[in-house]
């Protein structure tokens, strides 16, 4: 699948509804039919809801970099390379899959979870480079008070997790006013995880996703609570053709 060039910035528009694995269902940010478009580098960006007894049973990927960070629960993952794991909530988890890994995921302890799902193309050159796995828990990610909002960095300054997209992850907790700047040149999106407010005076609450091309500024309120991540990362400027758990 590849998709048209995107809008320079987009006013916020509602995920969509997905069901994948054995029945896990996903509200998908892009592509989707109300955004029909990848954000290079990001192929795309989900939040997943696993409910007990459903999941992902061990599958191929190859082509590109997954990060999973838990909202609620814990989610067992295994894979070819040897590695079990389990991330719980405010846990995060890198897989490069490169030339090619398998892996599967269930909600651990016989309850539900529910996090979200970033993929992120490998530039053509590195499309073939050996897998890998990394994660880091809630205490090794940064988190920083600002006025108006609690900032965790799930992937860029201070994280331990790394990709091979020069990229900034942010879990945001606004209980006023937030800001956020898009760096020159990057590609990027804001989504709702819980509460409501507005960006850039337009409502934005759960499920709600505003994408960019556009570096700039974004201004976020609220007059109760609102948590969201943004995020934002350097075009690879290469067309993004994924079919199925591949991207070409």
């Amino acid at each position: 699948m590849s998709t048209d060039d995107p809008e320079r910035r987009s006013e916020p528009v509602a995920g969509q509804t997905v069901q994948h694995g054995t029945g896990v269902n996903s509200n998908r940010a892009f592509p989707t039919n109300n955004y029909p478009h990848n954000l290079d580098p990001f192929v795309l960006f989900e939040r997943f809801y696993i409910d007990p007894d459903k999941g992902f049973p061990m599958h191929p990927h190859k082509g590109f970099e997954i990060v999973s960070y838990m909202i609620d629960g814990g989610m067992e993952h295994e894979d070819s390379l040897g590695v079990s794991h389990t991330a719980y909530e405010n846990d995060a988890m890198r897989i490069t899959t490169g030339g090619g890994i398998e892996h599967s995921e269930f909600p651990a302890d016989g309850g539900s979870c529910n996090g979200l799902q970033l993929w992120v193309n490998l530039p053509r050159e590195k499309k073939e480079i050996d897998a890998d796995y990394e994660d880091a828990s809630q205490a090794d990610l940064p988190t920083e008070e600002h006025e108006g909002a609690t900032v965790t960095t799930v992937v860029g300054d201070g994280s331990p997790l790394s990709l091979h997209t020069d990229m900034e992850y942010l879990d945001v907790r606004v209980t006023d006013e937030w800001t956020w700047s898009v760096p020159n040149d990057w590609a990027g999106f804001l989504y709702g995880v819980s509460g409501d407010g507005t960006v850039d005076g337009d409502d934005f609450g759960v499920g709600d996703v505003v994408p960019t091309t556009d570096d700039g500024e974004f201004e976020v309120e609220t007059d109760d609570a609102l948590r969201l991540v943004a995020v934002a990362g350097e075009p690879h400027d290469e067309p993004i053709r994924q079919q199925g758990p591949f991207v070409f």
